[in-house]
């Protein structure tokens, strides 16, 4: 179930909550990826929130937004960069990403399967994905006045599990949001304080998001292998019947 990018764009950039939210995601993928310097940094999703760190050193940024989702122009006062894309065909060629940020993409799709696909495809060598879900223990997961109560909540061991099954290594996870999902004053005063707690909290249990970084695995072919089989055959075949 794809959300409206009006309404999208209200929550976080409209609102109290969906800014604070805006910041505590952001801060933690940047801990993973601090930047992006010569690289291909692509969006799927609504994960343009994310994307303005990378704009200045990226060497090329790209916001993909699902057609059921509809497209905005982004960024503000600069060239735009967002795409009206289908789902599970990208208008990217194969291998040209070096990272890649889903936000209200996997949970929200109504083919994950073929959109993992998708995201392997355009993943070049030594590329990186990084996946943002609800997280299905959390608050945010249960609350409709937040994107995050939209679409499929996940728990860690699930989307690893997913991840692997379409030849993804997940390598690193993260956490965020462990603020109370309320635009209550009082929630919203206390956030700061909720998030500087949680980050050092041993489980993921309470946040409302988890963050899973996964590289792209390649299986050998098995055709050097087949052919050196072949020689070591030849090889051999003299002392099998000697002349």
């Amino acid at each position: 179930m794809h959300l409206d990018v009006q309404d999208l764009r209200n929550f976080y950039y409209r609102s109290t909550l969906g800014r604070s939210a805006q910041v505590s995601v952001r801060t933690c993928m940047q801990q993973m990826w601090p930047e992006a310097k010569g690289q291909t940094v692509a969006g799927y999703g609504f994960a343009v929130p994310l994307l303005r760190p990378y704009l200045k050193d990226a060497r090329r940024v790209i916001a993909l937004m699902p057609g059921p989702q509809g497209v905005m122009p982004w960024p503000s006062g600069l060239p735009n960069v967002s795409v009206l894309s289908e789902e599970t065909r990208w208008p990217l060629e194969t291998g040209r990403v070096d990272k890649l940020v889903l936000l209200h993409g996997l949970d929200t799709s109504e083919h994950p399967s073929d959109l993992l696909q998708e995201c392997w495809r355009v993943l070049g060598p030594g590329g990186k994905a990084l996946f943002i879900v609800p997280n299905r223990a959390g608050l945010w997961s249960r609350s409709d006045a937040t994107p995050f109560g939209f679409g499929r909540p996940y728990t860690m061991g699930q989307l690893e599990s997913q991840l692997r099954l379409h030849q993804f290594l997940p390598e690193r996870h993260g956490a965020a949001l462990y603020q109370v999902p309320s635009p209550k004053r009082f929630w919203l005063k206390s956030g700061p304080l909720f998030e500087k707690i949680g980050a050092r909290l041993p489980t993921f249990l309470a946040s409302g998001v988890f963050l899973v970084e996964a590289s792209k695995r390649v299986q050998p072919t098995g055709t050097l292998i087949g052919k050196a089989q072949k020689r070591a055959e030849k090889a051999l075949e003299g002392v099998a019947k000697p002349a």
